[in-house]
């Protein structure tokens, strides 16, 4: 049981060092919306989202106030509009997406995820109609956010559609031009998605969830780097052992919190708890920064060897504190390196310091992979494809969530700077070397299998 004066004591000592609840996703199944009309099933869809979810922003800024804690964003999860697009082309597709926008906007939610299809072993009709009208709805809408499952540890990797999500993020890209490309920061792309992740742009309700739950994300870079600087400051020797510990400590106070506001707002709103996802997820104000984490534990230049280890070192850290927290941890949880949403992160692109190579490196142990990346407008889409490819087999082969979110910027080209603003940052466009030297392999297509470590049964 969750003692109330120990969370208000951790927020007393915590809340000036961007501690925060940086989301709380209501999760909704809406497998129950579909119809043999569009305007029927969009007439459902919207009802439901209206009924369930109109109170959520009122519970979860009232909630945030009485423990002095804010939530930065209130943002909805569906099930997968694949589910609801059988049957029905594209036009229903881009109608579901436009219902899907507007009645977040009535609710006055941030984001909805959902559009979603999973495609990690093969592509059924509704999946292709999702995937083609990508394009179209990012461009069109503002809040609704997309993700393609196109790898798992069980099936191996879709190469046919990790070659068609090449284009679609090419198109994406140019569909959105005059926002630089910025489409494409709604898009991500998965290997082995967790169903019950809070965050964008990877939210949806996965099969065996509740029909309707609050999952939380806490995030707490900034409380998790200044620990590390009290630490050190008070002296005496040290090992990476004891500034691990202190990671941990500061990562079980984080999700004791999340978890007793999460729990106030499903009781609130009449649905289950769910999960907290106790991922390091920054934001571009400085001080609020996985980067600033690796130079706390002694990364001068981020990129610099040893930063994979020093990754490795903060997500388990994070994993173990949170675990013993709690009992219900889900989602990603670990640490997210968003290079345009971090400021270190973005710094160390623009010096150099900070290469593609690097990045997919310390995504094999972080708890997601090369998100929020800014590359040149003409990267091929084979390139693309091929850069998700190497990210799926890191989590195929690890057993592990990875996932891509690349942005095209049109007309860019490497060292170029843009601004996606507000959360999103900005960035350096960073360079891809041996651009269009994958295409031959991307176009072989088919299924890469599933490893041996697989078959566990």
């Amino acid at each position: 049981m969750l003692r109330t004066e120990e969370i208000l004591s951790t927020i007393q000592m915590l809340h000036t060092e961007h501690l925060d609840v940086r989301t709380v996703t209501l999760a909704l199944n809406v497998d129950d919306c579909a119809a043999p009309t569009p305007d029927l099933l969009c007439r459902k869809l919207r009802e439901k989202l209206l009924s369930r979810a109109s109170r959520l922003v009122e519970v979860c800024d009232r909630i945030g106030r009485k423990y002095g804690i804010p939530v930065t964003n209130k943002r909805l999860a569906v099930s997968p509009v694949s589910h609801l697009v059988a049957g029905h082309g594209q036009g229903t597709a881009v109608a579901i997406a436009r219902t899907l926008d507007e009645a977040a906007g009535d609710c006055g939610v941030d984001l909805v995820g959902g559009f979603t299809a999973l495609v990690q072993k093969g592509v059924t009709a509704a999946d292709e109609v999702v995937m083609k009208a990508l394009p179209q709805v990012l461009a069109e809408t503002r809040r609704v956010c997309a993700s393609v499952n196109v790898a798992s540890r069980r099936a191996g990797i879709n190469m046919d559609a990790v070659a068609e999500m090449g284009r679609i993020i090419r198109r994406t890209a140019e569909a959105t031009a005059a926002e630089k490309g910025f489409g494409c920061a709604k898009l991500c792309v998965f290997a082995n998605m967790p169903e019950d992740n809070p965050f964008m742009a990877g939210a949806y309700v996965g099969e065996g969830e509740p029909d309707a739950a609050v999952n939380i994300g806490v995030s707490g870079p900034g409380v998790v780097s200044s620990a590390l600087r009290r630490r050190i400051q008070i002296g005496g020797k040290l090992t990476l052992g004891d500034l691990a510990e202190e990671i941990k400590i500061t990562s079980f106070r984080v999700t004791r919190v999340g978890e007793l506001i999460g729990r106030e707002v499903a009781e609130a709103l009449g649905v289950a708890f769910g999960i907290v996802d106790l991922s390091l997820a920054p934001t571009p104000q400085v001080g609020d920064s996985v980067g600033e984490i690796l130079k706390a534990l002694g990364i001068e230049r981020i990129g610099a060897p040893g930063s994979t280890a020093a990754v490795a070192m903060l997500t388990d850290a994070v994993k173990k504190g949170g675990a013993f927290a709690s009992s219900s941890v889900g989602g990603l949880s670990g640490a997210f390196l968003p290079v345009s949403e971090d400021a270190a992160l973005s710094e160390a692109v623009a010096a150099g310091h900070l290469s593609l190579e690097k990045l997919e490196a310390m995504t094999s142990v972080c708890s997601v992979g090369l998100d929020m990346i800014a590359v040149p407008g003409d990267t091929p889409a084979e390139t693309l494809a091929a850069i998700i490819a190497d990210e799926a087999a890191i989590g195929v082969m690890n057993d592990k969530t990875t996932g891509v979110r690349l942005i095209p910027v049109p007309g860019a080209k490497a060292g170029d700077r843009v601004e996606f603003g507000g959360l999103f940052g900005s960035t350096t466009v960073i360079e891809v070397r041996n651009a269009g030297a994958s295409g031959a392999f991307v176009r072989l297509g088919g299924r890469i299998p599933a490893p041996i470590q697989s078959l566990k049964n």
